[in-house]
């Protein structure tokens, strides 16, 4: 077992104390081995960790955002400090390479100071009624406390995405993490304790139970926001629940995002921008590109380079110097995504690349490249969630602008092309996020979220602060 899962607490955090006992097990998907015994809270104690943040409310609402901000700020600097623990533990818990985990580390890190600098920003107005009658006044105040699930596949940046927020403007919240890579958050916990976070202001709990224990919490009249990163499904039972209460909801939810590739395309810049766009994380993101549109002009040339880079890739434990592909979540991501090529070449796909299993212990699959994919396919409107590139080809513009909008999903997408073509191309789409040109867009300054199925809301920049706010009206005669 390596040191610093050792010195990860395994306990729920609730009310600033560390309580519960050990009974839930986390595996490292690169071997299948126990790395930690956590806490398995039942609804009792998740309603406990509702509880602690109702109480801290008031208090944390009144403090300075100064003071908020510096907390936020402190935040930071002891994430980067602890960079090199924070990437071990996520490499050893998800299986993401170690380099990419490194860099989990400097984009997660970023929305504590990002927030703490917007903490102090948060304003209202002040005018006149157009009648010259009454003076209108705006305030912003804390919407209330936070219920925060987040997901497996960037244990840091998904918590920091919605604490820093929460914190800024002057919520309390309630984390609950994956039960797959807990020990990240856990060890954020040591990290805002360290900064000066004040009891209650913050709450952890881990458990197996996601749907009672998250069922309680959003059934409780005292809760005024959940925000949720994961599945569509889960989320549209999530939003159901919400409606009770009228919960105000963030909700970063499935992707089925189109790569396209116009004929007037650089294609080195094209093919590095797909292996971001497609291999990072193992291919495990929302934002991962799924569908390839290649213009058939370029769609034999884009492949042939795309394998040259990919053939040669090394796959294996993330923790190993080198990994350029590490171990998937679990075996039964691997079989989902297996089933998915499987059912691509019953239907006249052609594998040149990859699609097995790989033998041995863990959790791994290979770069994967499939050309001549039907649209009767899964893999042509499912989330594939792995490495695999779905390739289709197109003739016109008009053609694939129309086929990458038919998907109920609207979060990302990509454009390579000519400047100006490709700029034209993503007005077009019916994304929340275009990425022209680049495999790449997420950036703590900018709103990250998605259109349609995708979700609701946005995290990042400005525009996520104003999620965790109430604007308040006060009216006075002149």
């Amino acid at each position: 077992m390596n040191d610093i899962v050792k010195q990860i607490p395994t306990q729920n955090f609730i009310g600033g104390e560390w309580v519960g006992e050990p009974a839930l097990d986390v595996r490292n998907p690169a071997n299948g081995e126990v790395l930690a015994t956590i806490a398995d809270a039942d609804v009792a104690t998740a309603v406990s960790a509702l509880d602690a943040a109702v109480e801290a409310a008031p208090a944390w609402a009144d403090t300075d955002p100064r003071d908020r901000g510096e907390l936020l700020r402190r935040a930071f600097e002891l994430i980067i400090e602890r960079t090199d623990d924070f990437a071990t533990l996520m490499t050893l818990e998800m299986g993401k390479p170690l380099a990419e985990a490194r860099g989990e580390v400097a984009y997660g890190a970023e929305f504590f100071r990002w927030y703490s600098e917007e903490a102090v920003r948060i304003h209202g107005r002040f005018g006149r009624a157009p009648s010259g009658q009454q003076r209108i006044i705006t305030d912003k105040k804390p919407v209330g406390p936070v219920f925060a699930i987040t997901p497996w596949n960037f244990p840091l940046a998904m918590a920091t995405r919605k604490i820093g927020p929460a914190l800024a403007a002057g919520c309390t919240v309630v984390v609950k993490p994956a039960a797959e890579t807990p020990l990240t958050t856990l060890l954020l916990m040591e990290v805002l304790v360290e900064a000066g976070l004040p009891k209650g202001v913050v709450n952890v709990f881990t458990t197996s139970n996601s749907k009672e224990t998250s069922a309680a919490l959003i059934a409780d009249p005292r809760l005024r926001k959940l925000t949720f990163t994961g599945s569509t499904p889960v989320g549209q039972a999530l939003l159901r629940q919400s409606a009770q209460n009228v919960l105000r909801t963030s909700m970063e939810l499935g992707g089925n995002a189109p790569f396209i590739v116009l004929k007037g395309a650089d294609l080195d810049a094209a093919v590095e921008g797909a292996l971001v766009a497609k291999m990072r994380n193992n291919g495990q993101a929302c934002t991962a590109a799924n569908r390839f549109y290649v213009h058939a002009d370029v769609a034999t040339e884009f492949e042939r380079r795309l394998q040259d880079r990919l053939e040669n890739w090394k796959v294996g434990p993330g923790i190993e110097d080198g990994t350029q592909l590490g171990a998937l979540i679990h075996d039964r991501a691997v079989d989902d995504i297996v089933g998915l090529v499987d059912d691509a070449v019953a239907h006249g796909a052609k594998l040149r690349l990859g699609g097995k299993r790989l033998e041995g212990p863990g959790s791994f699959l290979p770069p994967t490249i499939l050309t001549d994919v039907s649209t009767e396919s899964r893999i042509a409107s499912e989330e594939i969630f792995g490495p695999v590139v779905a390739m289709q080809t197109f003739d016109s513009t008009d053609e694939v602008v129309q086929r990458a909008n038919a998907s109920n999903f609207g979060l990302m997408s990509y454009v390579f092309g000519e400047e100006g073509e490709a700029l034209r191309v993503a007005e077009r789409l019916e994304y929340g996020m275009v990425g022209i040109n680049t495999g790449l867009v997420s950036n703590a300054a900018a709103p990250f979220g998605g259109l349609k199925q995708s979700g609701m809301g946005r995290e990042g920049s400005y525009e996520g602060l104003e999620e965790y706010l109430e604007t308040k009206y006060y009216g006075m005669p002149l």
